[in-house]
């Protein structure tokens, strides 16, 4: 049962924040949407968190007239694995993003023009810190869990090593505790991209770059999905539209891509792409310890961490590592390598896949 027309909600904070980088925000503006309802304790409250260019529109709709339902609808709502009619949801946007929450398409009220390229380089650290302020707000000392895939993992991550007393666990996705050489590389090339777009202009854009955002969102899109997804889904079929002699002819790969990138232009702004971007690259679990295991033995809830077959732009194998690390630690974590075809949107796609794992966990979590 879907949770139906979600409103928005927005908190603006006449704060000094000061970001990881050693930077002020000031006013800190964070968009979210919320589903069910906080009990009397606030003791039944779960974060989602999103990924790269996700937004608080979790679930439902916006209006009567959408018809387009939130990025992870399947799993909110009555009798689904996030009960609406059990538990407090929370979908935060996350600071440096374009839809709502502070960013470099906010107005700047020093100059009273967009930030752009003066916004200061934000970490997935400083929108959780971001986040922990939202929570003070909405009187909630402790979360149920926080849950998220990909960045929303991170965010995850960064929960249980900095808040580890205001989580009673945490539940991360196809993540990575830091991003190897070939995932920055990725993004490295999707930055080349949108930086030579001429209408990019160093930031200072009347209208976003749309051939360079286009070419950066389909190299992400190469990065999410997996060779059996792509074979399945395209194979080597040519364009029915195109001769195949045609210089300029294309496969439905390629039409595929082509859609997807011009689509995202619409929805989404080019520096916040980047902005996203540089914090997904600088994202370091360990940032500020000594090493892996120092910064995970600051958790103190129990871990589900999930990985999936198909998934080569966080590989199983770097979820394995933080898995043993917890092990050693003696600390209370599980580990489910999910086999998929679908690479790193996986856990966006297969909800159905690890659905019964989450809620086996959920339930003996609330037992302790």
């Amino acid at each position: 049962m879907s949770v139906g027309v979600v409103t928005e909600q927005s908190l603006t904070l006449d704060i000094d924040f000061r970001l990881e980088s050693g930077r002020i925000l000031k006013p800190l503006t964070q968009v979210y949407e919320t589903y069910g309802t906080l009990n009397a304790d606030g003791s039944n409250a779960i974060l989602v968190a999103h990924a790269w260019t996700g937004s608080a529109h979790l679930a439902g709709k916006s209006s009567q007239e959408d018809s387009k339902l939130g990025w992870w609808d399947a799993i909110v709502g009555p009798g689904r694995l996030l009960d609406t009619d059990r538990y407090f949801i929370i979908c935060p946007n996350v600071i440096g993003s374009c839809y709502g929450s502070t960013g470099p398409a906010s107005i700047n009220p020093k100059t009273t023009k967009r930030y752009n390229l003066t916004f200061p380089v934000i970490t997935i650290r400083d929108m959780v810190r971001a986040q922990a302020l939202l929570l003070d707000h909405l009187g909630i000392n402790k979360l149920v869990t926080v849950l998220g895939g990909s960045m929303g993992g991170m965010q995850a991550l960064e929960w249980g090593t900095q808040f580890p007393d205001r989580v009673a666990s945490v539940i991360a996705l196809a993540t990575t505790p830091a991003p190897s050489p070939m995932a920055i590389s990725l993004n490295a090339v999707a930055r080349w991209a949108i930086f030579n777009d001429p209408d990019w202009k160093k930031g200072e854009y009347r209208k976003n770059p749309k051939d360079g955002l286009a070419l950066a969102r389909g190299i992400g899109h190469i990065a999410f999905l997996s060779d059996e997804s792509m074979q399945s889904k395209f194979g080597r079929r040519y364009s029915a539209k195109d001769g195949i002699f045609d210089f300029f002819g294309k496969f439905e790969v390629e039409r595929y891509l082509n859609y997807n990138g011009y689509n995202f232009v619409d929805r989404f702004d080019a520096n916040s792409f980047l902005y996203l971007a540089k914090a997904l690259d600088l994202y370091d679990v360990a940032l500020g310890y000594e090493s892996l295991s120092e910064a995970l033995d600051q958790v103190k809830s129990p871990v589900q961490l999930f990985a999936f077959t198909s998934d080569w732009l966080y590989p199983p194998h770097y979820t394995e590592e933080m898995f043993k690390t917890l092990k050693s630690l003696g600390k209370d974590v599980e580990y489910h390598l999910i086999p998929s075809p679908y690479g790193h949107d996986a856990f966006l796609l297969e909800h159905e896949t690890f659905t019964p794992q989450v809620k086996s966990f959920l339930e003996r979590v609330s037992r302790r």
